[in-house]
């Protein structure tokens, strides 16, 4: 061979190969509560494990593997701390992933298992796994959507301070915002605009949070909750947001939904599509790994600016810009062409 490894190039793999011993090790500290029950002080891990319901040498072990990495620390008195980082792993903690823990372990993780097949066939792993559309198993049961919606919250607060201070959406007296969920984007994006109105459109199965998240955020007042499909009908309004939905779909999938929001629109109403855009070249990008999670568990696709451009075109409309936000989304601004 012309290309010759180092035993470091071998070391580095076998590294990236055991991540998966990672995750889960994270996914346990998350899911048997060891990360909150360390928020109040450091602990000796037997009282750990009592309080936990774990047994101690194996809890020990986790934390050992995870120590490294910033997750634990080990003090000289034998007690164990959970840093700012590990903290992030407790539920209610500031700029907590707990729900995204358990969301990607307990409905990403097996159809991972699969990824082969979808590279061989371009199956989803996840229609193959579970015999259905994910977000149809989803709906179908109620503690999964809870934890998805859970999951989506932590992935929103953590972009969603950045993005609010440098986002403002385009003029228009009605917003809708297809595929809310709870509504909470759109709350905090008209919250002080008193002029304006919202829709909050999702699932029936998805949108019962709505009703709470508007009244903590003082407009449920001037927002209504509407049940439906983006795949078949959706409400009139001046202005549509959607955020992380199109990313979901595979290209003629997302074409359709935007061909719904066409039919629905008047001329010159604007849309403001919140994705990320995968940029050229080799660099590393978040998006690139989102990519993979929509290539095996949705079908969808991550895309380039020149792929939304085409996308958005192939419904009647024309990007206005596309504006970086601080975070690792972009928003994209289109108008629908007279």
């Amino acid at each position: 061979m012309s290309i010759q490894q180092t035993p470091e190039d071998s070391l580095r793999m076998t590294q990236l190969l055991f991540g998966f011993t990672t995750s889960q090790a994270l996914y346990a500290i998350a899911r048997l509560g060891v990360a909150d029950a360390l928020l109040d002080g450091p602990r000796h891990i037997e009282d750990l494990a009592e309080v936990t319901g774990t047994a101690p040498d194996a809890l020990a072990r986790v934390i050992r593997n995870l120590a490294p990495i910033g997750v634990f620390r080990t003090q000289t008195d034998g007690k164990v701390s959970i840093t700012k980082f590990g903290a992030t792993l407790a539920p209610g903690a500031p700029g907590s992933v707990h729900g995204i823990a358990r969301y990607l372990m307990e409905t990403h993780y097996q159809p991972f298992g699969e990824l082969l097949r979808t590279v061989r066939t371009g199956e989803t792993a996840a229609n193959y796994v579970y015999g259905i559309n994910f977000a149809d198993w989803i709906a179908r049961q109620p503690e999964l959507v809870a934890i998805q919606n859970a999951a989506m919250a932590s992935v929103s607060d953590g972009w969603r301070g950045p993005f609010l201070r440098s986002y403002h959406l385009p003029p228009g007296h009605v917003v809708a915002d297809l595929g809310a969920a709870d509504g909470s984007m759109l709350a905090r994006l008209i919250a002080q605009a008193p002029d304006r109105r919202g829709i909050v459109f999702d699932l029936p199965e998805v949108i019962p949070a709505a009703k709470k998240v508007l009244a903590d955020y003082l407009v449920d007042h001037r927002v209504s909750i509407q049940a439906g499909s983006f795949f078949e009908e959706v409400p009139a309004a001046d202005v549509y947001l959607m955020s992380m939905v199109l990313h979901d779909w595979h290209d003629k999938a997302a074409a359709r939904i935007l061909a719904t929001v066409a039919a629905a629109a008047a001329p010159g109403a604007r849309l403001v599509v919140i994705e990320h855009i995968v940029p050229a070249g080799d660099g590393p990008d978040f998006s690139k790994a989102t990519d993979l999670i929509m290539l095996a568990m949705a079908g969808g696709k991550e895309r380039t600016a020149a792929e939304y451009t085409d996308l958005l075109a192939s419904a009647g409309f024309t990007i206005d810009a596309i504006k970086s936000t601080g975070t690792p989304f972009s928003a994209i601004e289109a108008t629908l062409r007279k």
